[in-house]
């Protein structure tokens, strides 16, 4: 039983907190009975469980616990109110492959909106999320809370979509981009057989060598008086269409 927030332990799961410090360690927290149980039935690698004294949950033999008291839960938790169950994940790489359905992301820096667009992406069938330079990071607590497990079960990459772009085309996929200019009603096009869907910053929208390299721009019309749609809500509707 772990009862002092100065533990070596303790401060080490506290720093998983900050992107840099999972970026060092190839580690991330996930916390709430949930999500533990759903990265406890992927093939990701739980390396640890930190349980907090009286919470009811039945760990698999060959997983680690570590119990710990209500202080050091509460250190170590980032909800406000701690279901009392959290574990140490590894972060798992995946081989790019020019997919037949791809979520491309630019700079989407809103972590409910990253984690929105990857349970939809895993929702509508996407076979995986790529994640360009300037968005945040998908092991962060809000985004992994907001995919509601569904991190674990597709591809997430990041990198430049640049890079990605050429290696998509070069397997046969077409780039559609949300876009204002230039852009055609999404329901005026005809789903490709192979598409990559790339959507942008919520303020400035996709960088423009990014929009250069696609190949079509589409959009979604608004019917009503609003300025435009959530950028999560643009790429539900735009991934849903494209599965039709």
């Amino acid at each position: 039983m772990l009862t002092s927030v100065q533990n070596t332990k303790v401060k080490e799961w506290k720093k998983l907190h900050k992107r840099k410090y999972r970026k060092q360690t190839g580690q991330f927290l996930v916390e709430g009975h949930h999500l533990v149980e759903e990265v406890l039935a992927s093939d990701w690698t739980v390396l640890e469980l930190i349980r907090r004294e009286g919470t009811d949950f039945t760990a698999p033999p060959e997983i680690k616990v570590t119990e710990v008291d209500a202080q050091v839960f509460a250190a170590v938790a980032e909800t406000e109110t701690p279901q009392g169950i959290a574990a140490v994940v590894e972060q798992k790489t995946y081989e790019f492959l020019p997919a037949k359905r791809t979520l491309m992301i630019d700079a989407v820096q809103d972590p409910g909106n990253i984690g929105t667009l990857i349970r939809t992406a895993d929702a509508a069938g996407f076979d995986q999320v790529l994640l360009g330079t300037g968005s945040v990071d998908p092991f962060n607590d809000k985004v992994i809370r907001a995919t509601q497990g569904s991190i674990f079960h597709l591809p997430i990459l990041t990198g430049e979509l640049t890079e990605f772009m050429d290696e998509l085309k070069a397997g046969g996929v077409e780039i559609w981009a949300a876009a204002l200019q230039e852009a055609k009603p999404y329901k005026d096009m005809k789903t490709p057989d192979r598409v990559a869907l790339l959507v942008g910053n919520e303020g400035q929208g996709i960088a423009e060598h990014l929009l250069e390299q696609s190949e079509k721009k589409v959009y979604i019309p608004i019917y009503g008086r609003a300025e435009s749609l959530n950028v999560a809500v643009a790429g539900a509707v735009l991934m849903y269409h494209l599965q039709s």
